[in-house]
């Protein structure tokens, strides 16, 4: 590794007892760059214990001489195809003479997570804000371009009716039926059909389950599908909301090629919108890539949504190790 950390500065791996310290890690970051937290304990563990995922091996921790912990790294790639993400997280300012090393240490794991996963060459992906101006020379340095932006974005529901309005004639929308496993498997195709036009990874649907099944809770009455011409045409599914916040999460919207411009989304939209009303949720997120072809962030502006933030993604390629 040609760049070392300060005398005295330390790194380890990572285990699920540390989930705290890294959350507090997170937080110091999130709040620094957007004036408030964005993570949960939840998606820590996520990260930690994801598919292809294996915190012995592709996860660090950076501490300073103090023993204070002062970055986290890790990669995500759940559906094991030829496009890796890392992320590097330090502590705002005490935190940056880790960000370098950490970084590399990732780049290095990347070529070797490319031959494991059977791929050469490896696109790697990573992400900051435009702000992070230190990060994006350390990323350029290192070979990355910039690729598009991804948006995350919020909406306040107060005022919002728990009674959602009537879906477009001829749609019905209702609850996903989580023990019907035909159905299930059609919600989760929807998702892969819709997005075949999209950046959006392809996940299995094992995979898929696996995802959301580790997760603490999981509220089958905020996931929804969208049902015209006897077609499951659409569908929405949620994320459990972070105890801090009880910000309501849309983790995914998608509608059918074949059904979009009849206001399917909108509909599932404003229907899971009154659920989270009308259980107390003062606000919900998603996130949004903007180089999305179906302009889904026209869509999520129509119904009140505006951007918290913007984050630069930048990509390179590696070789296998």
């Amino acid at each position: 590794m040609s760049a070392q950390l300060p005398a005295g500065w330390s790194t380890r791996r990572p285990t699920l007892d540390d989930v705290p310290l890294i959350l507090s890690l997170v937080h110091a970051s999130d709040i620094a760059a957007v004036g408030e937290p964005d993570f949960t304990a939840d998606e820590v563990r996520e990260e930690l214990t994801g598919p292809n995922t294996d915190m012995s091996r592709d996860s660090w921790l950076a501490f300073d001489a103090d023993g204070r912990i002062a970055g986290w790294a890790y990669p995500r790639n759940p559906t094991g195809q030829a496009r890796d993400l890392l992320e590097v997280y330090v502590w705002p300012e005490r935190g940056l003479p880790a960000q370098r090393p950490l970084l590399e240490l990732m780049l290095a794991r990347m070529a070797e997570r490319a031959a494991e996963l059977g791929h050469d060459p490896y696109a790697v992906r990573a992400a900051a804000l435009p702000t992070e101006e230190r990060y994006i020379e350390l990323l350029t340095a290192a070979g990355f371009t910039f690729l598009k932006q991804h948006a995350r974005m919020r909406m306040a529901l107060d005022g919002v009716s728990p009674e959602a309005p009537e879906p477009p004639a001829g749609v019905t929308i209702r609850p996903v039926r989580p023990d019907d496993e035909a159905e299930m498997r059609r919600f989760h195709a929807v998702i892969e059909e819709a997005f075949l036009d999209s950046d959006h990874p392809s996940a299995g649907y094992a995979d898929w389950r696996r995802q959301f099944e580790a997760e603490t809770t999981v509220s089958f009455d905020e996931w929804f599908v969208a049902e015209a011409d006897g077609e499951l045409a659409g569908v929405l599914q949620s994320a459990d909301p972070d105890e801090g916040t009880n910000e309501a999460w849309v983790r995914s919207l998608a509608v059918l090629r074949s059904y979009r411009k009849r206001g399917l989304g909108e509909a599932l939209l404003r229907r899971a919108f009154a659920v989270y009303a009308a259980k107390g949720r003062p606000l919900v997120g998603l996130g949004v890539d903007m180089a999305n072809p179906t302009e889904a962030a026209r869509l999520y502006r129509k119904v009140g949504m505006t951007p918290l933030y913007r984050a630069n993604v930048y990509q390179t390629t590696v070789k296998a190790a």
